[in-house]
């Protein structure tokens, strides 16, 4: 789950992180009295869970608060790469010396937290990775000893920043850290922490990425979730406990098993099409869920096939068979849909689905190769 701007920012906050004294707003007459509080020279930064808002013209400075006003209502009439704009963040307005990159993440290759620090604050961390990879410089985090005061010391050394900040950076850097580790983060970024003309080391901005599987410990953020920047299929998988992921292709997946699903979708690729989604409906799915899973896949018009991929050990195909045979009757859906079921009850299922004239595949690859097939016939 990704957090807006102004939350990751109060939650870095609460961990000795300091940031710019602002306040969120959803109507251009609320940031025009914000920005009075603030001394009347703010930033106006759009809230919305995508990059790139600063070249879209959704950060933008105002130097009085009818500025702040006039811009509000411009931002908020924004669609910035289709997401709408709700809300905005006024900010204080201060002066920059230096922008730093701050961020943490999990290495699946060292198996750890990495701590990520780099001079080039400011820019996209995957654009400096493109262009200057050597600018980038790695801390690895043992879990179990945390983030030790020498290594954000090696990071603030190695950055170049000059020692009379070193003492503030280390106490932001073990403050990123426990925000990270304490809300099962799996990414934890300031870009930029600025050096500011007052001396101060400031997070002008904060992202934040929570691990869904952990949300059931933090209730509080868990609440903070914004179902405006999710697709209604997302939205709708949270409810039936489905792991849905909306992509761009034709061809609807459903399956059982996360690594069984990436397996499926590979092959769709590997034969020249598309994948519509990622969609795992878990170990033991009942009709119910199998129906939801089925209903979310064709409610997406972009879909011209589905292929249903189910390899039953705790999943029953007789139960899998009826939950696409409930959402299909429901549906009323012409899509073809290209079934491969095999395991625990698989004949029974198989017997249910070609009675009501679905199609059949034997095999991973003749299943994929015949939702290709289908699909492109369904786009002609």
């Amino acid at each position: 789950m990704k957090l807006h701007e102004y939350q990751s920012k109060s939650v870095f906050a609460k961990y000795g992180v300091p940031i710019p004294k602002g306040r969120v707003a959803g109507i251009a007459s609320e940031a025009k009295q914000i920005a009075e509080e603030l001394g009347g020279r703010v930033v106006v930064k759009a809230q919305v869970l995508v990059g790139g808002r600063g070249k879209a013209g959704g950060i933008r400075l105002a130097k009085s608060p009818q500025e702040a006003e006039e811009l509000t209502t411009h931002i908020l009439a924004m669609n910035i790469k289709g997401m709408k704009v709700r809300k905005v963040l006024i900010d204080e307005a201060v002066t920059i010396v230096k922008e730093i990159y701050l961020g943490i993440t999990n290495d699946r290759t060292r198996h750890c937290p990495v701590m990520m620090g780099s001079s080039e604050g400011g820019m996209e961390i995957e654009e400096v990775a493109r262009k200057n990879p050597e600018k980038i410089l790695k801390v690895a985090i043992d879990p179990l000893l945390g983030l030790r005061d020498y290594q954000a010391r090696d990071l603030a050394v190695s950055m170049d920043l000059p020692k009379e900040y070193w003492k503030m950076f280390i106490t932001i850097a073990n403050g990123l850290w426990r925000a990270y580790q304490e809300n099962d983060a799996t990414l934890a970024e300031i870009n930029p922490l600025v050096i500011t003309a007052d001396n101060r080391l400031l997070a002008l901005d904060g992202k934040m990425v929570i691990d869904d599987n952990a949300l059931y410990r933090h209730s509080d953020l868990s609440e903070a979730r914004d179902q405006d920047e999710e697709t209604p299929g997302e939205v709708e998988a949270r409810k039936y406990g489905l792991s849905f992921i909306k992509l761009d292709g034709e061809i609807g997946c459903m399956v059982n098993g996360a690594g069984l699903a990436m397996a499926t979708m590979d092959l769709i690729k590997f034969y020249g099409g598309s994948p519509a989604n990622f969609l795992d409906i878990g170990g033991g799915a009942a009709a119910e869920k199998v129906a939801s899973g089925l209903r979310i896949i064709l409610s997406d018009p972009n879909v011209k096939a589905v292929l249903i991929n189910i390899f039953g050990g705790i999943t029953r195909g007789d139960e899998v068979a009826r939950g696409i045979l409930s959402a299909h009757q429901e549906a009323k859906s012409k899509v073809p849909m290209i079934v491969r079921l095999v395991g625990t009850n698989a004949e029974e299922g198989l017997r249910l689905l070609t009675n009501a004239n679905f199609v059949m595949a034997d095999t991973l690859v003749d299943a994929a190769q015949k939702a290709i097939a289908a699909a492109r016939e369904g786009t002609k």
